[in-house]
């Protein structure tokens, strides 16, 4: 029986750093009952499916996104995915039937063209065809130019699969019951209740000008942003309520940017290792830590996962 997953491919998103975010979970999360989960950036829901599949005492979540095309495409995947996943079926058909790289580069670039007219049918055509730009991109990148408009180029794949029929089924399920939210961050506050938990996943500051992926929307997510969202957890800290926040290693990568080892200075920051396969330069790729930063603090560590990053880094905090 496939397993819930995210339906999409996502930049930054947490499929290889979930046994590291579970282990640094409050240590009486699942003591609690009655829990309410709360993702302010949803992006690809790596978490999200991680946390409703292992912790049955979810009783409620939301989740949230400034992305309204990706925010409509969970809606569908929750509400109609039979009909998505025959509108998938339809577009994947036509799209194997091409031959030849560049006919398949015209067709994705109709593609695109028709999704950035918005000349849509309805929710099933636009979440179609989100799906289908993302299987069909350049590394399931998710851009925006400043009007707005979907630009990343075609991704030059043999075949892609762009009717993961199971998965759809699988995540539909269990998105049953989940409250979707499209818009900033800083609504998800109103939907706190009895037992909550936040986890961020922001897009995360750049380490240098050819990292920079992260313009998912019009809206850029500068520094300005990223210290409104510190404020919001200084929000979160005085009501009492966990949060956990992953975010970009900046000091990791030459030891003398402490943007966020200040802007959280009073908050506990772990490092983890994660693999980077998104930048221009192909000599940046490859392993580098990420932080993760909390507002409760475990006595000892839940594993020996974080023991050996600090073993292994090179820089001193």
């Amino acid at each position: 029986m496939t397993k819930a997953k995210p339906f999409i491919k996502w930049v930054g998103g947490k499929s290889q750093l979930i046994g590291q975010l579970e282990a640094l979970l409050p240590p009486d999360f699942d003591k609690k009952e009655n829990v309410t989960y709360i993702e302010p950036f949803v992006g690809g829901g790596a978490m999200l499916f991680h946390m409703l599949k292992t912790h049955k005492n979810i009783r409620r979540a939301v989740i949230n996104d400034i992305n309204p095309d990706l925010t409509a495409c969970y809606t569908v995947v929750r509400d109609y995915p039979e009909r998505l996943v025959r509108s998938l079926a339809s577009i994947q058909d036509d799209y194997d039937k091409i031959k030849g790289e560049e006919a398949k580069k015209e067709y994705y670039l109709h593609i695109r063209d028709r999704f950035n007219s918005k000349a849509i049918a309805g929710a099933i055509e636009n979440a179609t065809l989100f799906i289908f730009l993302n299987r069909t991109c350049f590394n399931g990148l998710y851009r925006v130019n400043k009007a707005g408009k979907f630009n990343v180029p075609y991704g030059r794949y043999e075949r892609p699969l762009i009717c993961d029929a199971d998965t759809i089924y699988a995540d539909s399920d269990i998105l049953q019951n989940i409250t979707i939210l499209t818009g900033d961050f800083e609504q998800t506050f109103d939907y706190a209740e009895g037992d909550t938990f936040f986890y961020f996943d922001p897009p995360y500051r750049p380490l240098n000008s050819t990292s920079n992926f992260n313009n998912y929307a019009k809206e850029a997510f500068n520094d300005v942003a990223q210290i409104r969202l510190k404020s919001f957890c200084d929000r979160l800290q005085h009501e009492k309520i966990p949060f956990m926040l992953s975010n970009s290693d900046c000091l990791g990568k030459d030891g003398t940017d402490r943007f966020f080892d200040d802007l959280y200075r009073n908050y506990d920051i772990q490092r983890v290792w994660a693999a980077r396969s998104i930048n221009a330069d192909g000599s940046k790729r490859g392993k580098l830590t990420e932080i993760l930063v909390r507002n409760y603090v475990d006595k000892q560590y839940r594993n020996s996962t974080f023991r050996q990053v600090e073993k292994q880094l090179s820089i001193t905090i």
